[in-house]
């Protein structure tokens, strides 16, 4: 920058100067904040912090390569505090566990980065009278270490959910040393004499560290009868089907890069509460922000356009194809490592490359509380921890 057009530069509003460096790469804002001591003072007051943009786009690069300025921005006084529970809430475990320099962050703001980042059962691991960045690292690293290696020391149990059609719910768990969710929805397909229909898979929803999968399977039922109606609408709020879904897309509910987070937005959508009443009630969707999603699901529960978001497959009005959710679904959490992204844009077809092979064998526990915070519109008619009662006969 020469000096005529750096004066120009220094000659303008704040507000003006704070959106211009916003523009900037993260390395070059930080060379830039030290050339004059009134651009020092812009970037660092927590009202303008022209870093939240610079850092937004390095976090989701699509590459997953960080700007070099990223590892060491935590020893930089210019930088507002409030950036880094964003860093810590959505990078990568290993480069935050065996690159980056950590801030000296208050225990109210790791507790904010620990609800942002991780499932709320998770909060187990915080024993009494220890700090939150104690439990931030130690789930941190234990992510990491999952993904990394077969251990399941730390978690010996997985714990998953099924959802019945009678409208019931378990809680259930399984060994966590060769879990593999496919083989017990194998035999809840035994058992519902559904061995002739294929499971199918779809991504709920997807975290930093975790992704939530159901397995269920589809049909065109000829009665109600095995229709799972808690199954649709997890994976189909209710509200937000067909038209719905494809004028939500079209809404800017996304947070804006000048959001600070803290605000959930609020659609209230007309919901039916059934055939036999026909009344009608307005039932409020918040976008979910604890945990946060990742960018290609950001508008959960509503529909992100990212091309990943498929929770539900529409031509026009038909959705699936006509076909229904069937007896039970399985609801497992799987942990996010270097080889667990998913085939999309292939066919739906393959959506079974979500959970087979080794390299996608990660899972942690999914609890009630979970799936109550991430689905809190889901009704059980029983919550039954372990086996019984709510299983379809």
């Amino acid at each position: 920058m020469d000096r005529n057009n750096f004066n120009v530069l220094e000659s303008l509003p704040v507000e003006l100067i704070a959106d211009i460096l916003g523009e900037l790469d993260l390395s070059s804002l930080v060379t830039t904040t030290y050339v004059s001591n009134r651009l020092r003072a812009i970037s660092s007051e927590p009202s303008l912090n022209p870093w939240r943009r610079p850092i937004r786009r390095t976090l989701h690069n699509p590459d997953q390569e960080y700007d070099p300025a990223l590892r060491h921005l935590s020893v930089r006084s210019t930088v507002p505090r409030n950036n880094f529970v964003e860093i810590l809430s959505i990078a990568r475990a290993n480069y935050l566990l065996l690159e980056a320099s950590l801030p000296h962050l208050k225990d109210i703001e790791w507790e904010e980065c620990f609800r942002r980042r991780f499932l709320p059962s998770w909060a187990k691991i915080k024993k009494e009278g220890a700090t939150w960045k104690e439990a931030f690292m130690k789930v941190l690293y234990r992510v990491w270490h999952r993904t990394s290696s077969a251990c399941t020391h730390d978690e010996a149990w997985t714990d998953y959910l099924v959802l019945n059609r009678n409208g019931t719910a378990n809680q259930l768990n399984g060994t966590s040393r060769g879990f593999d969710p496919l083989a017990i929805f194998e035999q809840m397909r035994i058992q519902n004499d559904l061995m002739q229909f294929q499971p199918r898979i779809r991504v709920v929803v997807e975290f930093p560290d975790v992704r939530i999968l159901a397995i269920g399977v589809l049909n065109k039922p000829r009665t109600a009868f095995g229709v799972n109606h808690l199954a649709k609408a997890l994976l189909h709020p209710p509200g937000m089907d067909g038209d719905t879904a494809a004028k939500l897309t079209n809404l800017d509910i996304s947070s804006s890069d000048e959001s600070d987070g803290e605000h959930d937005h609020i659609i209230n959508i007309p919901l039916s509460t059934g055939a036999s009443s026909g009344a009608r009630i307005n039932e409020t969707y918040r976008r979910l922000s604890h945990p946060l999603p990742a960018p290609a699901y950001e508008n959960y529960p509503f529909f992100t356009p990212s091309g990943e978001d498929l929770r539900w497959l529409a031509d026009g009005d038909i959705e699936e194809s006509g076909m229904q959710w069937m007896w039970s679904m399985m609801l497992v959490a799987q942990l996010i490592g270097q080889n667990t992204k998913p085939p999309f844009g292939a066919s739906p077809l393959l959506d079974l490359e979500l959970v087979d092979g080794l390299s996608r064998s990660h899972y942690a526990s999914l609890t009630f509380e979970d799936l109550k915070t991430i689905a809190p519109w889901i009704e059980p008619t029983k919550w039954i921890e372990g086996a019984g009662l709510g299983h379809d006969e």
